[in-house]
């Protein structure tokens, strides 16, 4: 990893992030109300998308800019062939992509409602295989990579394992805590930045989240455990953070939603970005939010990723209150 003094002071450069994480095929479909236990709703405008925590990620890391290289799993069908297909098309980094005989690609199925709010099944298929193995093989990503960011749709031991290598090799470490699931105490000591919504974060931390204060205290809790920094995404409220350098709440950008199913992804890989690229934390959420609130007025997840571009014209059209 370069450190910041290698740099030529002016002169950006593509930030090298590696994404290890989940691919899936999402199965979207518009529905007046999310179906309640044994209720039947018609929907309408199916949709089949790339998605996968990891794999909406990374994809959008790749579109702010980044050099981006995913370890992943897919299967040898034809959901793997699309999902190899549509990250070559967004220049991720493939090699470390493995084709898994005999098991299916992961695929979500995601009704949306007419608020744009949504319920998510997945079927993990070759994401459940993803091993310490695939990570040795890919080690050479390790030593060149500037940041590692991480999520939990794949087998735990294997998140905890690339964030020990991350941590051998220096590099900071952002953890995605999504879906929820209860961590230990070493693995949250080897987190950068953990990255949890406000459902997620009352999980980690026993503590309801109805207000900025409950989100403080919850972000005390989780820093307390061992994570070097945390912020708590709260939806259309905004983001509330805390680390040694700067603690507050950064509002979100207004936005019509149209579909929230990866708006937390967009977030978290144009934050991976933002931070490799040296950016202080206030700054890296507000490039981060921006990303946000432009995917949420996009159908689907992967395809609601925007570029560099659009990111910093949004910026520059919506500028922070002074």
């Amino acid at each position: 990893m370069r450190s910041e003094t290698e740099d030529n002071p002016g002169v950006a450069r593509p930030r090298n992030v590696l994404v290890v994480g989940s691919s899936n095929t999402d199965m979207v479909l518009r529905v007046p109300h999310i179906p309640r236990p044994g209720e039947t709703v018609l929907g309408h405008g199916f949709v089949m998308a790339a998605g996968g925590k990891g794999a909406n990620q990374a994809v959008a890391a790749a579109r702010a800019g980044a050099r981006v290289i995913f370890i992943a799993r897919v299967g040898e069908d034809v959901f793997g062939e699309r999902a190899l297909a549509t990250f070559a098309a967004a220049g991720i980094d493939t090699r470390f992509v493995v084709r898994t005989p005999g098991l299916p690609s992961g695929v979500a199925l995601i009704d949306v409602d007419e608020r744009g709010e949504n319920a998510i099944s997945v079927a993990s298929g070759a994401n459940a295989v993803l091993a310490a193995a695939d990570l040795e093989a890919a080690r050479s990503a390790f030593e060149t990579a500037e940041i590692l960011l991480l999520q939990l749709e794949s087998p735990l031991e294997v998140v905890e394992s690339a964030a020990r290598r991350a941590k051998a090799a220096g590099l900071p470490v952002i953890l995605n805590p999504a879906p929820a699931r209860a961590l230990g105490d070493g693995l949250l000591g080897l987190v950068t930045v953990l990255t949890p919504n406000e459902h997620e974060a009352a999980a980690l931390a026993g503590l309801p989240i109805g207000s900025e204060a409950d989100a403080r205290e919850a972000a005390r809790r989780l820093r307390a455990r061992g994570a070097g920094s945390v912020v708590i995404t709260l939806g259309e409220r905004g983001a509330f953070a805390s680390s040694s350098e700067f603690e507050g709440f950064v509002p979100a950008f207004r936005a019509e939603p149209v579909d929230t199913t990866a708006a937390g992804d967009i977030f978290n890989g144009v934050l991976a970005v933002a931070l490799a690229e040296r950016a202080p934390l206030e700054g890296a959420l507000r490039f981060a939010s921006a990303a946000a609130a432009l995917s949420v007025t996009r159908f689907g997840a992967q395809p609601s990723a925007p570029t560099r571009e659009e990111i910093e014209g949004f910026l520059a059209a919506n500028p922070p209150h002074r």
